[in-house]
């Protein structure tokens, strides 16, 4: 494993994370009244005994039963679906066939194998003369397929972007109270892989539609599972939240790298009113906001969100530049590829003066798939560099290899501070530091600087206050929204300890943009979940990951989607899984499996398509993640 596990000592660091103020330290706490089974309590002389790690792949197709397997006369799987739906019955024994083949005999030991049961809140919608009604035959299928496979389940109530199928939801993206916008007023026109994808608001009102039929759904649901019998209750294992959670942005499939004047959500004029409470709430008066940011509002409705690029037209107030940089940091990173370790760490050096470490190992699957040299995806290194004491005019950022007491030259980052009135800032040399070899000096390391992107005299920057009061607001807006929907599961009477979110982890991508998504704050201490954390690629088993939970101390988490997505050498899928069970890990839900006939697959072989798990698919080593399941299980 040289290369991937472990890291050479001091290679990362996790402070670079923006906006996190804590850890991923599980804070959810067991309330009285639980209706599913709760763990069972610890032994009076001695520390709990520690359950076992659930290993609960996510299987697509189990709504169609043999049934409709057997009719050469259904093609599709929506009418497959429903067919099964009408007598009555799901496609657990093909579920079942599929958890003996991982794990012969049943769940057992240390490790065990379920599944994750997926319900599209959303999809259970069906119109009535009555309007938008839960259609209880599909609620009915999805509870009898998880009675009828007895092995532990986790159960992914989905309500995100993603939650995109049915008649209902065509309704919905067609109201504009139920999106979230762009600057113009636009909606984002997104997909995902060739799957639908709706930005639905952030906002927590529950009469807005969206989040009426949300959250009555959560509430049926909630009330159905706690209704199922103790046995079935028993095998729940967790409860996962809506989904990934976040604000969106245009050309969502491709575009989480854009660093450029970046457009993203929510610029809604409910959203907009908000901010400016949001602002009201932090600085308590309007006195005091112009004190602390220079500006001379006179009413808090005359301010409006931060949308426009105004480096370049003094027209523009500096109170409505937005921009990747414009909250006061610049995005430093790139990737290095040390097959042998030779490198200590990575230095910034601003002006020649001493700045710090530069954190490494963040994932770039990217790199991955392209460089065939590159055997493991934690190449990626990023900092953040803060400009916002620094004097306008031009300034020189500069990495530096460390080599034991030798530095090498890696990369000069010129970039430009403007003034708020973006006039002239002159033509002063910066300070540099001289006199080091360059990379040369190691054959066989690679390298690239990716950010910032900018021309030979780099980037110009300029810090807009209102840019870092907005982007704390969308963050605000995200976190709020999953505690609302948190909050109705939890008066619907799901117990505390089983609810985990199911989140979006950007900042372990260094090419990412995490302000697109502005979802770090859900992974703070104080949040009344359990985390639930998406892993991918290099994630699965980085050094970056490995140091933030050491740091924060993090336990008792869930991985509610997990794929290595690695090829090149063997070992990596049973190490990752091996890293998630010392960590700490209560569930890991590869992803995925798929139990749909042959006859009504559409799998093109790209995209989603390449994490299938079989023996027969090599597309992102998923052969190689699968036999690495049925090992791991033997535990």
């Amino acid at each position: 494993m040289a290369g991937l596990w472990p890291p050479p000592p001091g290679a990362v660091t996790p402070g670079r994370w923006p906006r996190i103020r804590a850890g991923l330290l599980a804070a959810a706490a067991a309330l009285p009244g639980m209706s599913l089974a709760a763990a069972p309590p610890a032994a009076v002389d001695g520390p709990p005994a520690r359950p076992p790690l659930i290993v609960a792949p996510t299987i697509v197709g189990m709504e169609v039963c043999d049934d409709a397997s057997a009719d050469p006369a259904i093609t599709d799987f929506e009418a497959a679906a429903a067919h099964c739906r009408q007598l009555g019955r799901t496609g657990a024994r093909a579920v079942r066939d599929l958890l003996d083949t991982l794990e012969p005999g049943g769940p057992a030991g240390d490790v065990q194998v379920g599944f994750t049961a997926t319900l599209q809140l959303l999809g259970l919608y069906h119109r009535t003369p009555r309007g938008w009604e839960i259609d209880a035959a599909r609620v009915d299928a999805f509870l009898r397929l998880i009675t009828d496979v007895p092995w532990p389940v986790v159960v992914y109530l989905a309500a995100n972007h993603f939650d995109a199928v049915g008649p209902l939801t065509r309704e919905l993206s067609e109201d504009r109270r139920n999106l979230l916008q762009l600057p113009d007023g636009r909606s984002p026109v997104v997909e995902y892989f060739g799957n639908r994808v709706v930005p639905y608001t952030l906002l927590t009102d529950p009469s807005i539609p969206v989040n009426r039929y949300r959250f009555e759904a959560l509430r049926h649901v909630a009330q159905r599972l706690q209704a199922l019998p103790a046995a079935v209750r028993s095998r729940i294992v967790a409860v996962t939240l809506a989904g990934e959670v976040h604000q969106m942005f245009p050309d969502f499939e491709n575009g989480m790298g854009d660093h450029g004047a970046q457009a993203t959500t929510d610029y809604s004029p409910a959203s907009v009113e908000g901010f400016r409470a949001f602002l009201a709430t932090r600085y308590g008066s309007l006195q005091a906001l112009n004190t602390q940011l220079g500006s001379a509002f006179t009413s808090f409705p005359e301010i409006q969100a931060p949308a426009r690029d105004a480096r370049s037209d003094a027209a523009i107030p500096v109170f409505q530049h937005y921009d990747a940089s414009a909250a006061g940091s610049l995005a430093v990173a790139g990737w290095l590829w040390d097959p042998e370790w030779r490198i200590d760490g990575l230095d910034l050096y601003l002006d020649a003066r001493y700045l710090g470490p530069v954190p490494r190992g963040f994932n770039r699957l990217d790199v991955y798939r392209t460089v065939q040299a590159i055997d493991s995806p934690n190449v990626g290194f990023r900092t953040d560099l803060d400009y916002r004491a620094l004097p306008p005019g031009r300034h020189l950022a500069q990495i530096v290899a460390r080599m034991g007491p030798a530095r090498l030259r890696m990369f000069d980052v010129p970039f430009t501070v403007l003034p708020r009135d973006r006039g002239p800032v002159g033509s002063r040399r910066p300070p540099a530091v001289f006199g080091m070899q360059g990379m040369e000096a190691l054959p066989g390391v690679q390298m690239s600087l990716d950010l910032p992107v900018a021309g030979a005299s780099g980037p110009a920057v300029l810090f807009n206050p209102l840019a870092r009061d907005w982007n704390d607001y969308r963050s605000a807006q995200v976190v709020q929204w999953l505690k609302a929907f948190h909050t109705v599961a939890r008066e619907a009477g799901l117990p505390a300890d089983k609810l985990y979110s199911h989140q979006i982890l950007p900042g372990v991508n260094s090419s990412w943009n995490p302000q697109l998504f502005a979802a770090d704050a859900t992974f703070g201490r104080s949040m009344p979940w359990r985390h639930g954390i998406n892993l991918y690629g290099g994630a699965t088993q980085s050094g970056w990951v490995r140091q933030l939970f050491a740091s924060e101390g993090i336990q008792a988490y869930g991985v509610p989607e997990f794929h290595p997505q690695q090829w090149k050498k063997d070992g990596v899928a049973l190490s990752a899984l091996e890293f998630q069970r010392a960590s700490g890990a209560r569930f890991v839900s590869p992803y995925f499996f798929s139990v749909i006939p042959a006859r009504f697959k559409k799998n093109t072989g790209q995209g989603i398509d390449r994490m299938e798990l079989s023996p027969a698919n090599p597309r992102d080593g998923s052969d190689r993640f699968y036999r690495a399941l049925i090992e791991f299980a033997r535990h």
